[in-house]
């Protein structure tokens, strides 16, 4: 499945209110804790995830890349 897709998933499935699978709300977790470190929680909360700009979602998007890539 790539990566879009699973975005795509995420996304429908909170709309819907339907439950995310583990994986799915790790990554849900991952993403609010960076926007926290951030310092973009009140944005995220206030406006939503599409009340960021794209240089802010692209450093999140990075940090949740690098962070997936943590050698084992």
């Amino acid at each position: 499945m790539g990566n879009k897709s699973v975005k795509k998933t995420i996304k429908a499935k909170l709309k819907a209110n339907k439950e995310l699978t583990e994986a799915e709300k790790m990554r849900e977790k991952v993403k609010y804790e960076i926007a926290e470190e951030l310092g973009l929680i009140d944005k995220v909360n206030k406006e939503g995830w599409g009340g960021l700009s794209s240089g802010e979602t692209g450093r999140i998007g990075g940090i949740m890349a690098k962070r997936k890539k943590v050698p084992k």
